[in-house]
């Protein structure tokens, strides 16, 4: 359990997230995080002098990103703070936040910037030299769509753990698209009143991707797809005798988010509000049987319940990584928890899914709902490559 992590209220931030070849397609990962954490920096008075660390969690590589987390730091003007990169699929996010707080746990004055940043879009071909091969010709990898289809482990693609879990748990497609619908529904609260949910943490972006003329502005998420029972209904399940659909399931995107993670007074000291007090309790990972991605989330919330000391009926918001509604479906029925009592104000199945930055944002709006609810414990888990998930919880004192 951590005791001395916590994060300042509106000390987070994200970029709005793209759908894959949108917007931001042609934008530098890092480049691109770093011009949204300088915005948000100085749009919260926070000087890069405070931080004693950058950690920044990134899974798709980017031209130059050898140099990782000092480079971002200098363009941030923080040029006297190095830190590591942080790779771990879906699970990037959880790692970083919860690396820093064991940081903190460990530093009595680490104040650690965290960022997470992803572009799917455009994504690298590496050709690797094989020698040995017919004329010396290198082994070719096209980095996100092949690790989209195929686990080098088990060997099947991503969508093929999301029909093994609805098999193996009975779950039809039916019930997919009710949650899909669902989804869709809570994510409509986070754009009402003129997206007075988003406003809260989501950064305007100017799309500039040649830096000489800023071709766009955007204040929201783009390519978010409507969905409806009639067009569900129409969808036929992507695989043969399956049941997972295009609609029961997550997009790739870009976009970036950053947090801070640092000591109880810093917290205070860099708070919108100081009345509300964020505590990060803890981190749990767990790993389900091969094939089976889905179910991982089960294992890593159990762990991360019982290092911060409470139970599934303590906490009052849940948020979900769910690449597909199986995710949602599964977790609601090993812990008897309401399908409604999930992803209030939106997730990754709707918003799309950048990857690295796809569980900051989560968190990020995890406490926001907290806060709205006068305070309470929160949980996010999310499940990644490998059949392995990540959770976090952690408590909201409001005044």
């Amino acid at each position: 359990m951590f005791a001395k992590s916590f994060i300042p209220y509106g000390g987070y931030w994200s970029s709005p997230f793209a759908r894959w070849q949108g917007s931001f397609a042609n934008l530098h990962t890092i480049k691109f995080a770093a011009e949204v954490t300088r915005k948000a920096l100085e749009a919260r008075k926070i000087p890069p002098a405070v931080f004693s660390n950058l950690y920044l969690g990134m899974t798709v590589p980017a031209p130059a990103s050898f140099y990782g987390a000092p480079w971002l730091a200098g363009m941030i003007g923080a040029e006297g703070i190095t830190g590591p990169v942080f790779s771990q699929a879906c699970a990037t996010s959880a790692r970083v936040i919860g690396s820093a707080a064991r940081a903190v746990e460990t530093e009595d004055d680490a104040s650690i910037l965290c960022v997470t940043a992803d572009r799917t879009s455009n994504g690298p071909h590496l050709l690797y030299p094989n020698p040995n091969n017919p004329g010396g010709r290198g082994d070719a990898e096209d980095w996100v769509w092949e690790n989209f289809n195929r686990d080098p482990f088990v060997g099947n693609a991503m969508i093929q753990t999301a029909e093994n879990t609805a098999k193996d748990c009975g779950i039809t497609t039916a019930e997919q698209h009710e949650v899909t619908l669902m989804r869709y529904a809570q994510y409509q609260q986070a754009l009402a009143d003129d997206a007075a949910f988003h406003k809260k943490y989501m950064s305007v972006v100017e799309v500039n991707p040649t830096g000489k003329k800023v071709v766009a502005t955007m204040a929201d998420d783009e390519g978010v797809f409507p969905s409806t029972a009639e067009g569900l209904g129409k969808l036929k399940p992507v695989l043969p005798d399956g049941v997972v659909t295009y609609g029961a399931q997550t997009y790739p995107a870009d976009g970036n988010a950053g947090m801070i993670v640092t000591t109880k007074e810093k917290a205070r000291e860099l708070s919108k509000d100081s009345k509300i007090e964020i505590q990060l309790l803890s981190f749990g990972e767990g790993r389900a049987e091969k094939g089976y991605m889905p179910k991982a989330n089960a294992p890593a919330a159990r762990r991360a319940l019982a290092k911060a000391g409470v139970g599934i009926n303590d906490i009052k918001a849940v948020k979900t990584h769910n690449p597909f509604a199986v995710n949602d479906i599964f977790l609601s029925r090993e812990f008897n928890l309401p399908l409604d009592r999930m992803n209030n104000y939106g997730s990754s199945l709707i918003w799309g899914h950048p990857q690295g930055p796809t569980g900051m944002r989560l968190v990020i709006e995890l406490i926001e709902e907290l806060v709205l609810l006068g305070g309470g414990y929160g949980m996010f888990t999310g499940c990644a490559a490998g059949d392995t998930a990540a959770a976090i919880v952690l408590e909201v004192r409001a005044g």
